[in-house]
């Protein structure tokens, strides 16, 4: 178990793929720290957490905070590490998506999209910095989407946030890699958790085609494959073959990608 007595803090861990990595993490013997906002499903991930302990010694804290607020999310790590120690792990898999026609949505889906993807992924990792620099080891892990390598109609507020996750990734990994510290990113492709059912509320018929054109993954599906990732210390971690193609050839497919989209929303407009 090579995440024996290892700790993970997990941003958005009380659902969806950061609560299947978690309890995945805690069947590997990890002490693991989750940081969301509502106490309700931080209670139930905990018991779930508990449930799968591998030994008595195995700790588990569940702290609220909004990522989106630097204090919060800084103050709830240093409770973190002031409880386990310092990090040696780091999944920010915190995140919201609002789809809808761009032309409707009121703009504070867009900075709240941003707040939370992007800067509550950047807050959360400069807060866990200075612990994993002083060891001179960690490994960070950020969760974008096969949205963040290709721009899909009617996720205009999304996209972007994913998009500038991709950056955010390839930019430290070459700096951090100074200080020992290893990155991560995620592509991961839709999948069945709480927060795809709140989508569907709001996306677009056009956009239901589009990505139900793909296959959808558990969250345990995703799960098993970060940490995979993490055990071969790979820097682009992508669950299934769709998502492993449009990551190494999406600047080249995206002219078809983007022929098929518009043949898809054509047909829509045109009944």
């Amino acid at each position: 178990m090579k995440f024996k007595r290892q700790h993970v803090i997990i941003t958005g861990g009380s659902s969806g793929i950061g609560k299947a990595t978690a309890i995945m993490l805690v069947q590997e013997g990890a002490h693991v720290s989750i940081v969301a906002r509502h106490l309700e499903t931080l209670e139930t991930a905990k018991a779930e957490l508990e449930a799968v302990k591998v030994y008595p010694e195995q700790h588990i804290i569940c702290l609220s905070a909004d990522v989106s607020q630097h204090d919060q999310i800084e103050l709830a790590i240093a409770r973190c590490v002031e409880e386990l120690g310092p990090p040696d792990i780091l999944i920010a898999s915190a995140g919201i998506s609002h789809p809808g026609y761009f032309h409707e949505l009121p703009l504070h889906i867009f900075e709240e999209t941003m707040a939370i993807n992007y800067f509550g992924t950047l807050y959360a990792i400069r807060s866990v910095l200075p612990f994993m620099q002083q060891n001179k080891r960690g490994h960070i892990v950020i969760i974008s989407s096969g949205a963040g390598l290709i721009g899909i109609y009617g996720y205009t507020p999304y996209s972007p946030s994913k998009f500038a996750l991709r950056g955010l990734a390839e930019s430290l990994r070459g700096e951090l890699k100074y200080f020992g510290i290893d990155v991560s990113i995620v592509y991961p492709p839709d999948t069945d958790t709480p927060q795809l059912a709140v989508e569907n509320l709001t996306k677009p018929h056009e956009t239901k085609l589009i990505t139900g054109t793909a296959k959808t993954w558990s969250p345990e599906g995703v799960a098993a494959t970060i940490l995979q990732g993490l055990l071969k210390n790979d820097f682009v971690i992508t669950p299934g073959l769709e998502m492993k193609l449009l990551q190494g050839w999406h600047s080249m497919l995206a002219p078809v990608i983007n022929w098929y989209f518009d043949k898809i929303v054509k047909g829509v407009r045109s009944i």
